[in-house]
């Protein structure tokens, strides 16, 4: 690879920002390992199985043979700069996909022949869909036993919604694999196993083949002359369209979203590699080839258009934020019009802050390269941005727009962590942060109620891979446990008390004497304090601390510790002496007359409860809503949502821990589920005795 490919300008018409993205283990890593070696861009192929692939560059995603964060590299293919992101396939990272088909113009979905549609599968296609982004449909490991390709196909019409159009098909199948049929030019590529694939013979279609190739062809010219007048007369009138004119119209309605080419290959065995460079080239668009992006003015919240050029203002979208070891926090960055120059300034209209570019670099998974600049198109590496999040726009201050934002879904799933040592504790808030700013879906938050730090996240791999990057990379050693549900006390009954607090002590005493009434109030209410004391019983100076005491005995409740609330507590009567009586005095009496009164009016315990809304497959409906009910759910409502069912109820937190995994594995990955918080309500008796008990014997 000459360097002068990489700083040489390439027309924004030979530029193509495509992600690579499937279900997890279809094969997408060791595509696009394959990609970079026939590009010129590796001279040893890497292998996901002996972590060695140049993408999981991660030391987690070579143990575990999985990519965790999508890693963006530049390779060069007939004449063209081709900017690829490799994403992760496991729904605990939707993020990095999400991110990564909001920037790029087209995309690979990789199917695995055996598997066919899976469950991920179905989710980056609605994240595409989202996106408006144009795909090219690889099945992958056409040669494994049990592969199948028209089944694949059918699969992705039944279960996407999609419009497959083979534009290839395997010349055998399973071990017999020898290589593929263009239905373009009606040729048969036969590959050399001795070469890694790089050589192939281009030979007539076998005898055997013709019929089916014919029949396909036939196919694939109908479905493409659909969305292309010329095409249809010719189709129509019986003329064979010229190759030319098939790949014109082919590329057209692939970058309308009207269909999806099919091509094939085994990545592995390095068959079909060098068709999908071809493809890609051939029909996914180039910036140019996309609508003008849309974005806001922020100074009168106009709508603004920029086209892709270099002449347009500049406008860019920070997609990405990560730490690199070598040149710390490294922003990737989308341009979309304009250029931008390393040395440069920058504004975001988030912050309202301009900032200095200080590098620019062209990334190659976690290898980087210098350039000077980054022209519309472009997917670039900025060194030095200190203010940037993900999912902002950066632009010409002059000329100020803000583009449509990321998707982010809400954490899942919360955990408490703590610090082993003292030393890990500065560490841990250091290291946390820089997560958070790296990973929009990876929360951070305090729990009021018991001070636990909770980490949040999309599964439970997820907070495990976050806790393995603390500790590694951050050097930070931490305990991890299950969050405590914040339960909540209050009453259902009325109570009056006496609260007295007299010391003698020799000398000056204490005298503190009050009687206070409590009433339950409405959910939602929290305390209230009432002062209705007549005739001076009570001097109005000490009224105060009386008030401080109730809240002090609220903060730590009666039953079990947790914080009361929805309670009115009112002092009505009481007495004073001229000498002994003080502030803290009425305090101490105050929390003892409240907590008196708490016993003696029905206390009970209150747990959240959350809205949960499961979408599902109909065939596995049965299943989730049983479960569902055992988890003591209040189902409200079930409806259709296109071709899926949306179960939508009211659920305990404290039953839903462990919930992703268990409705995973009930629906085989295809149900996803948001939670969110409701309001609280009663425990029952035999779980808030057992909550009860568990708390006091902590306590002991």
């Amino acid at each position: 690879m000459s360097q002068d490919s990489v700083n040489k300008d390439y027309p924004i018409d030979k530029i193509r920002n495509i992600g690579i993205a499937a279900h997890i283990d279809a094969g997408k890593t060791t595509t696009t390992e394959r990609i970079l070696y026939y590009t010129g861009r590796t001279y040893k192929i890497g292998e996901v199985h002996e972590g060695t692939a140049v993408m999981d560059w991660m030391e987690q995603e070579q143990e575990r043979g999985i990519t965790i964060t999508s890693a963006a590299t530049t390779c060069f293919w007939r004449d063209c700069r081709i900017n690829i992101i490799d994403t992760p396939g496991h729904v605990d990272f939707t993020i990095e996909v999400e991110r990564s088909l909001r920037v790029l113009d087209g995309c690979v979905a990789v199917f695995g022949a055996v598997e066919g549609v899976e469950p991920q599968s179905e989710t980056v296609w609605r994240q595409a869909d989202r996106y408006k982004v144009p795909r090219i449909a690889f099945i992958n490991k056409i040669d494994r036993t049990g592969a199948k390709f028209d089944e694949n196909i059918q699969q992705m019409r039944d279960q996407l919604g999609a419009h497959p159009v083979p534009i290839q098909i395997p010349l055998g199948m399973e071990e017999h694999m020898k290589g593929i049929i263009d239905l373009l030019h009606m040729k048969a590529y036969v590959f050399h196993d001795d070469s890694l694939g790089a050589k192939f013979d281009v030979v007539e279609i076998p005898a055997d083949y013709k019929e089916r190739a014919k029949k396909m062809r036939d196919y694939m010219v109908e479905k493409t002359a659909e969305h292309d007048d010329d095409l249809m007369h010719k189709f129509i009138e019986g003329h064979e369209p010229t190759v030319e004119e098939l790949r014109k119209a082919l590329r057209k309605a692939t970058i309308d979203l009207k269909i999806t080419p099919v091509i094939c290959g085994s990545s592995l065995k390095n068959k079909g590699v060098q068709q999908l460079l071809d493809a890609v080239v051939d029909y996914l668009p180039a910036p140019m080839d996309l609508p003008p992006i849309k974005g806001i003015n922020p100074e009168n919240d106009t709508e603004v258009e920029r086209k892709p050029l270099d002449s347009e203002p500049l406008t860019c979208f920070a997609f990405k934020i990560a730490t690199d070891k070598f040149v710390g926090s490294l922003t990737f960055i989308r341009v979309y019009s304009g250029v931008m120059k390393a040395g440069s300034y920058i504004y975001n209209p988030r912050s309202g802050k301009t900032e200095r570019i200080g590098r620019l670099l062209l990334m190659h998974a976690n290898k980087r390269e210098e350039i000077s600049e980054g022209r519309a198109g472009n997917i670039v590496a900025a060194v030095g941005l200190k203010d940037v999040k993900t999912g902002d726009s950066l632009c010409d201050e002059a000329k100020p727009v803000v583009l449509e934002s990321l998707f982010i879904p809400e954490p899942v799933i919360w955990m408490a962590i703590e610090p082993k040592t003292k030393a890990d504790r500065d560490k841990m808030s250091d290291s946390l942060g820089r997560l958070v700013g790296e990973d929009p879906t990876f929360c951070v938050r305090t729990d009021l109620d018991t001070l636990q730090t909770l980490i949040g996240g999309m599964g439970e791999l997820h907070l495990e891979i976050k806790v393995d990057i603390m500790k590694r990379e951050y050097g930070v050693e931490v305990n991890v446990g299950k969050p405590q549900v914040a339960y909540k006390e209050t009453i259902t009954g009325v109570a009056e008390a006496e609260g007295k607090f007299i010391k003698q002590t020799g000398g000056r005493g204490q005298y503190g004497h009050c009687f206070l009434k409590v009433e339950p109030l409405e959910r939602g209410k929290g305390i209230e304090f009432e002062n209705k004391v007549v005739g001076g019983v009570i001097p109005r100076e000490y009224i105060p601390a009386i008030e401080d005491g109730v809240y002090e005995a609220c903060s730590n409740g009666v039953l079990a510790g947790y914080p009361i609330t929805d309670v009115r507590a009112t002092v009505y009567d009481g007495s004073y002496h001229d000498v002994d009586s003080s502030e803290i005095a009425f305090k101490m009496a105050g929390i003892l007359g409240f907590k008196d009164a708490f016993r003696r009016a029905n206390g009970i315990l209150l747990e959240p409860v959350m809205s949960v809304e499961v979408v599902v497959p109909e065939e596995y409906m049965g299943d989730v809503i049983g479960d569902l009910n055992s988890r003591r759910c209040i189902i409200q409502e079930m409806f259709n949502r296109g071709h899926l069912k949306v179960i939508r109820g009211l659920v305990p937190l404290a039953e839903m821990f462990g919930y992703a995994t268990a409705v995973r594995s009930l629906s085989q990955g295809r149900a996803t589920y948001t939670m969110e918080p409701n309001s609280y309500a009663q425990v029952p008796k035999q779980i808030a005795d057992k909550v009860i008990g568990e708390e006091s014997g902590a306590k002991k």
